[in-house]
């Protein structure tokens, strides 16, 4: 029941990206010899003017009563036993020893008022995070596909922030909240997990999960969530393949057969390997993107355009180059085109 329990805490889990601060070790260590010094900088002062003080036990103060004076003060208001009793020394409690005093259980208490504030503003962000994210993304599995795929949507321009990465493992969450990227740890077939990513709001959802079964499970758990959004989903065996399509993904990629294919044409032309892997890898060399058509193109054919189009989108049907029913092409046509990627600004060593 105990690890049932802490399984349902995990899920529940979203992690913002968190800023750059001290470890906890050493903002305690930080906190303490403050402390020790507002200790000490007391103890002197009292020693320094310890002609002004009584003792009632010995009437007179030495070092270690310092100490124990400071010590007392400090922390409480004093027993009493021991009192400034000239002028000099009560106006050196008002003027400094009071200070440090406020100062020191400032120090103290204010561990405690850092992990309040700390959790309050964590909670402000994330309430603010929920009710700006709309039209987002939902990354399902951060390991080498989830990865490869968002370094594709970020090379595209979408922002980190439009970004939601879900995965069981703490580590990779936190890994991508290294990159700056909100995580939710927990178990995406699970909706409560699903709904704490806002995915019932995306726009899209990449699936990417180590196991085909899992994938499905999630897509129909997706699909149930959100009826709108584009999910695409990896699968590593082919024959799964119709199965996450009747789950509810618009596109299924095998990452088995892809990557045999790959190999194959790389082994036939070492260069259209090359190329191909060009075209896949977005942000350098050459791209395939699709766009929409412009009133300029509409009424052209194929091969009078600028761009190197490979297929024409028309409603559902996708036409080939050379296909004759491509042209003349028309506004509400979409076009999958191979353009050169345009340098990133820092590499044209502009900034925003």
């Amino acid at each position: 029941m105990a690890r049932h329990a802490d399984e349902h805490l995990v899920t529940s889990r979203v992690k913002l990206p968190r800023r750059i601060v001290d470890r906890p070790l050493r903002q305690v260590s930080k906190r303490l010899l403050m402390a020790l010094g507002v200790l000490a900088v007391t103890v002197f002062i009292v020693w320094i003017d310890r002609a002004g003080y009584h003792d009632n036990s010995d009437n007179s103060v030495d070092l270690l009563d310092s100490v124990y004076y400071a010590t007392v003060t400090l922390s409480t208001t004093g027993y009493g036993d021991i009192v400034p009793y000239s002028d000099g020394a009560r106006l050196i409690n008002v003027v400094l020893v009071t200070p440090l005093r406020v100062l020191f259980l400032i120090i103290l208490v204010g561990t405690t008022l850092e992990v309040l504030t700390e959790r309050t503003r964590e909670e402000w962000r994330l309430n603010r995070w929920r009710s700006n994210l709309r039209d987002h993304t939902v990354i399902v599995g951060f390991g080498t596909k989830g990865r490869s795929a968002m370094q594709t949507l970020c090379a595209t321009g979408l922002k980190k922030d439009q970004i939601v990465i879900v995965d069981p493992s703490a580590k990779v969450i936190e890994a991508a909240n290294a990159d700056g990227f909100v995580g939710v740890i927990g178990d995406a077939t699970r909706s409560d997990v699903l709904l704490r990513a806002e995915l019932q709001r995306a726009r899209q959802i990449v699936i990417a999960t180590q196991r085909d079964d899992t994938a499905v499970l999630v897509a129909l758990t997706a699909r149930q969530l959100n009826r709108g959004a584009k999910i695409v989903a990896a699968v590593r065996e082919e024959e799964n393949a119709p199965l996450l399509r009747q789950s509810g993904a618009d596109a299924v990629i095998t990452s088995a057969s892809a990557a045999g294919r790959l190999l194959g044409l790389s082994v036939l032309s070492p260069v259209a390997g090359t190329v191909m892997e060009d075209l896949i890898q977005q942000g350098s060399g050459l791209d395939l993107i699709e766009r929409p058509v412009i009133k300029a193109e509409v009424g052209r054919g194929v091969r009078e355009t600028d761009d190197l189009i490979v297929s024409v989108l028309r409603g559902h049907r996708l036409l080939g180059y050379d296909d004759p029913a491509a042209g003349p092409l028309q506004l509400t046509d979409r076009l999958i085109t191979i353009v050169r990627a345009d340098p990133a600004p820092e590499q044209n060593g502009k900034t925003d």
